[in-house]
């Protein structure tokens, strides 16, 4: 499976769709960012196996998974990342996971 670079997020295209669509809807911008992490999720993991040159099923045997949930992994619309999972992946790369917590738009300060 080939990818194709995706569209930059500060182009001009995506300022438009954002306003447009998205506006200033706290609601909306969420699911933006929760979108936007999934897609990262899943580009990671393609990246990371792609590199490595693994095929999904030998990813799945050094995981201890199956092919179909590794391809899952790499679906942008896969909403079910478990940090367990996303650990194992990990491990299998030697590589660790860095998990940062962000202020979001209408997040309580100093709590």
């Amino acid at each position: 499976m080939n990818r194709k670079p995706s569209p930059k997020k500060d182009s001009p295209a995506i300022r438009h769709l954002v306003k447009r669509y998205i506006g200033n809807s706290p609601k909306r911008r969420a699911a933006l960012a929760h979108e936007e992490l999934n897609v990262a999720i899943a580009q990671q993991i393609y990246d990371l196996r792609t590199a490595s040159r693994l095929t999904q099923r030998e990813l799945a045997r050094r995981v201890g998974t199956t092919a179909s949930v590794i391809s899952r992994l790499e679906d942008a619309d896969y909403r079910g990342h478990s940090l367990s999972m996303l650990r194992r992946i990990a491990e299998a790369f030697g590589s660790t996971i860095e998990l940062r917590f962000v202020p979001g738009n209408g997040a309580p300060q100093g709590v």
